[in-house]
């Protein structure tokens, strides 16, 4: 008989949201990587209502992981049934369980995380007993700290894009935006960049550059994730000071608590249509350094759709440019 056993952690929070509102935060596995530092990207591969397959990509001890995950979704429970496997330990099946109880006008969150190692498969750092413990901890301390910002969740949020005609081949587009490690010779207000990809596709990028406010130098860590099938490059942040290493963040940039980008490289027969897609949540304790006392959501919304904007576009019209002169120089 074998001598593995099953690990487990379970651990439970109280949670100053109605149960609702928490349960649509699991429910809404798309909005994650905005919402939650850990993740990076999910995409949703099929859903019927009550079941789903996720392919995702999460943080954990700094190493991108990708997942495949199997969810059973159970609104009228509000719980939410997970079965995850690694590729990298294929082997090893974690299931989970998220349960919403409600409690008044408050809620209890919980999550249990297990797996059962097949008896020939050895010890992992990342599937010992410590490892989902922390785990555990860290999903439900994010949870919490979103759900809690419940009341204003709809301003603090945004989405926006925006998009430019290229008159030349997507490969060449595509290839803008994969080479970041080329941008300190393209893009004005990038200074240096270094780039790490131990895993094909998957970028893990340190910048150096103006903020895109204009406010001074910013030191940047990003995830990146290149599809070259689907002419798309996924680009989280992870984090962001000033050269001196300092938490605070300059500009307006310290206004954004969440913040990805994804680059669609979209062929036609018309030419090639770029799309640059921002997902950003606020964060409202630094509406008054970055805007003055008297800043409202509303106004950070403005500003940080304006001062994104213009970044986008900016790299947009020199994506543009290296694709179509690329085209003039083989002409």
């Amino acid at each position: 008989m074998s001598s593995q056993r099953v690990h487990a952690a379970e651990h439970a929070v109280g949670v100053a949201a109605p149960a609702g509102v928490v349960y649509g935060l699991l429910a809404d596995a798309v909005r994650w990587p905005v919402l939650f530092p850990s993740y990076v990207h999910v995409e949703r591969m099929d859903h019927d209502g009550t079941q789903e397959r996720l392919h995702l990509w999460d943080l954990v001890q700094g190493r991108v992981r990708p997942l495949r995950v199997r969810r059973r979704l159970h609104p009228r429970t509000r719980t939410v049934a997970t079965e995850r496997i690694d590729p990298v330990t294929p082997g090893v099946v974690t299931s989970g369980l998220w349960r919403v109880t409600p409690d008044g006008d408050r809620c209890v969150l919980s999550l249990r995380r297990e797996h059962d190692p097949p008896p020939w498969f050895g010890s992992s750092p990342e599937t010992d007993d410590s490892a989902l413990e922390a785990e555990v901890v860290t999903r439900l301390d994010e949870v919490k700290a979103v759900a809690e910002r419940w009341t204003a969740l709809d301003q603090l949020l945004l989405g926006f894009e925006d998009s430019i005609r290229v008159s030349g081949p997507h490969e060449l587009v595509y290839d803008f935006f994969h080479r970041i490690e080329d941008w300190p010779e393209l893009v004005p207000h990038i200074d240096w960049v270094d780039v790490e990809e131990d895993v094909p596709g998957v970028q893990v990028a340190d910048l150096g550059s103006c903020d895109w406010d204009g406010a001074g130098a910013v030191v940047s860590r990003a995830v990146r994730l290149c599809f070259p099938s689907a002419g798309r490059v996924v680009h989280k942040d992870l984090l962001a000071t000033d050269p001196d290493g300092a938490q605070e963040r300059p500009g307006l940039s310290r206004l954004l608590a969440g913040h990805t980008t994804e680059w669609s490289v979209l062929p036609g027969p018309l030419g090639t249509i770029v799309v640059c897609s921002h997902s950003v949540m606020l964060k409202e304790a630094a509406l008054d350094s970055a805007l003055g006392s008297d800043a409202t959501l509303v106004d950070a919304r403005h500003e940080v759709r304006a001062g994104l904007g213009r970044a986008s576009r900016e790299v947009l019209g020199l994506a543009k440019w290296h694709a179509e002169s690329a085209l003039r120089r083989v002409g």
